[in-house]
């Protein structure tokens, strides 16, 4: 499962990591349950539906099927497997019945999402699991927890019957060995510690962190000794003016001037940037690192961060 604050790009690290996981010729499933379709978008595919699609080949002979699930839709497939309701779930469906109860108990949306993933994680064909591994996108770091924990969200819904007992397996699932969360940050203040919170709430769930996943990492063209001398406004402009000749710009006194004090935001950048990752550090989980893409994400990109994420 891979979470993380809107804009870390938590999204790409999950197609990366499916990518991953596909290739030794495994056969991956990657599951988004937000309805942004942002998996098909990634991969230049049409909208996904309900129903299990293939969207990428591994670069080791594996394949990446996805699936978008939709809690109107699982509700329906509910309600045809434990109750035979075919033809009446799909009348319920009409007249806006499931849409109501899906909305009046937002705990039951998160057991059918979430039922779904378990479903695929245990579904067989030809005896053997469909799949070696199931990756989720998942809800970001500010809901995380309440979807994960769905026992406690359908506490108030069931306390016996197949939606308790269903619940029940889903997060018996969640806190098995089979599983983990891998939380998605920047280098960034407000991601950092909404990944620290999440980081927390988690593990007292006794949910387990798999890794921390710092995306979009720049490094410095410049030294240590180069960045204190930034921030104190210290960097030699008579080397400035060297540089900026020996790369054929005139070097007056104000692009020399724009350039240090450059230096300088860069150099207290890098700074916090450092200062967060210690923090991150301090966790004690495996930490992988993922370069910034300037150009931007395609299908060429994701194989490359799949690349990064096998080490």
């Amino acid at each position: 499962m891979v979470t993380g604050k809107g804009g870390t790009g938590k999204t790409t690290v999950a197609a990366a990591m499916a990518l991953s996981l596909a290739e030794q010729d495994k056969r991956v499933l990657l599951v988004e349950v937000e309805g942004r379709q942002g998996l098909a978008q990634m991969f230049d595919v049409p909208p996904l539906p309900y129903v299990e699609r293939r969207i990428a080949q591994g670069p080791g002979g594996g394949e990446v099927f996805a699936l978008a699930v939709d809690a109107e839709a699982a509700l329906l497939e509910y309600l045809d497997m434990y109750y035979h309701l075919g033809r009446a779930g799909k009348a319920l469906d009409k007249v806006g019945a499931i849409d109501f109860v899906t909305t009046i108990a937002p705990g039951l949306r998160d057991v059918l999402l979430t039922g779904k993933v378990y479903e695929a994680t245990r579904r067989k064909a030809h005896g053997r699991l469909a799949y070696d591994a199931v990756v989720l996108d998942a809800p970001p770091t500010g809901r995380i927890v309440p979807f994960l924990n769905v026992n406690h969200e359908v506490a108030d819904l069931a306390k016996v019957g197949p939606i308790r007992n269903q619940a029940d397996a889903i997060m018996g699932m969640l806190r098995s060995d089979v599983t983990r969360i891998h939380l998605v940050t920047l280098l960034e203040e407000m991601p950092v510690q909404e990944t620290l919170d999440a980081f927390e709430q988690l593990e007292a769930l006794d949910l387990r962190i798999g890794s921390i996943v710092v995306n979009m990492v720049r490094n410095s063209p410049l030294d240590d000794e180069a960045l204190a001398l930034a921030v104190k406004e210290k960097l030699p402009t008579v080397e400035i003016a060297k540089g900026l000749r020996a790369a054929g710009i005139t070097a007056t006194k104000e692009v020399v001037a724009t350039l240090a004090a450059e230096a300088r935001d860069h150099a207290v950048r890098v700074g916090l940037e450092r200062e967060n990752r210690d923090r991150i550090d301090a966790l004690g989980k495996k930490v992988t690192q993922l370069p910034l893409l300037p150009e931007g994400i395609d299908q060429g990109a994701l194989y490359d961060l799949a690349e990064e994420l096998r080490y």
